[in-house]
């Protein structure tokens, strides 16, 4: 195996692991923005959940029991963001900023109460993280040039979540177009009135919606922190929420599409990591700042005018009023 397939391969491997929380929280939004409910705080809901997964699974010893915690926790403040822009009818984008906010906040808060380490958690180890997992196959492709190599590298080794995340993609296509609860789902985004008229609930579908939302960003927040990482730190989501929104309207509120751009994204990440120290021809050594801020300059890029028209559902971020 030569050096350079080496590098590929562990670059393609690594924008898998850190493009599945993107995955995951970029379908979030899918369902919420479906249904007509902007969701700034994507971001928030992780950060909870990263935190609530870590110190459930540091105390119990359990990652299982972390993801449960990180699911239900997520879920709450869905539906706080639910209850504000649905029942409420308040500004989504509003809503979404205080979630964001308010899972700084308490993450720190909490995180400083339970184990006085100045807001992160223990160091996880053994159950209390989800580890790698051996595919079948491993030992019987190993010897095959190149193909045992990819088998072994990129497609297994990976832990759980990962599986979940890139999973989710043809669950979340199939739910979205092929079933009633879809088709309701993408007819409250569009024209809620019609909905209204055939006697469904809007709020009950926006709902729904919502806790959809919530559970895939709890466990993108539990992955963060107890499967890519072994502990929660401060602030640890570092932008993920915003760069998965960008995702989301790259892809077009395609699952599919979505899903490519978070690889995209997550292949700048990977690629940021491998070019730190590199000196390249001509240019020299790749300055670290760059690196850093390159993942963040291609969704300024693209946003600003390389993906074409990107349509929003047409009742997105609009409260709906009942008609009487």
């Amino acid at each position: 195996m030569t050096d350079w397939f080496e590098v590929i391969l562990l670059t393609f491997d690594a924008t898998l692991r850190v493009s599945a929380p993107l995955v995951l929280a970029a379908l979030a939004g899918l369902f919420s923005e479906r249904a007509g409910v902007v969701d700034i705080g994507l971001e928030g809901k992780m950060l909870a959940g990263a935190f609530m997964a870590a110190a459930v699974a540091s105390l119990t010893g359990s990652a299982w029991l972390g993801l449960v915690a990180a699911i239900g926790v997520s879920i709450l403040l869905a539906l706080l963001h639910g209850f504000a822009c649905i029942t409420h009818r308040g500004n989504q984008v509003v809503s979404g900023v205080a979630i964001n906010i308010l899972a700084s906040g308490l993450t720190m808060v909490i995180g400083l109460y339970l184990f006085n380490q100045g807001g992160q958690t223990p160091s996880l180890i053994n159950d209390a993280r989800f580890l790698s997992i051996e595919l079948p196959g491993v030992e019987l492709l190993s010897g095959i040039p190149y193909l045992g190599t990819i088998y072994k590298e990129l497609i297994s080794g990976h832990n759980a979540l990962v599986y979940v995340a890139f999973a989710m993609v043809p669950v979340t296509y199939w739910v979205i177009y092929k079933t009633r609860f879809g088709l309701r789902l993408r007819a409250v985004g569009e024209n809620p009135n019609a909905v209204d008229t055939a006697g469904i609930s809007v709020s009950r579908q926006r709902y729904l919606a919502v806790i959809c939302c919530g559970v895939l960003c709890g466990v993108a927040g539990a992955y963060i922190s107890t499967a890519h990482n072994a502990q929660f730190v401060r602030d640890m989501t570092a932008g993920q929420g915003f760069i998965a929104l960008a995702a989301l309207i790259f892809g077009k509120w395609r699952p599919v599409s979505v899903m490519m751009a978070c690889l995209l994204f997550g292949f700048l990440d990977a690629l940021a990591v491998r070019l730190q120290g590199v000196v390249l021809p001509v240019i020299g050594e790749v300055p670290v700042q760059l690196i850093e801020a390159l993942p963040y300059i291609l969704t300024v890029i693209l946003l600003a005018g390389f993906i074409g028209r990107a349509v929003a559902p047409k009742a997105s971020g609009i409260p709906y009023v009942k008609e009487r």
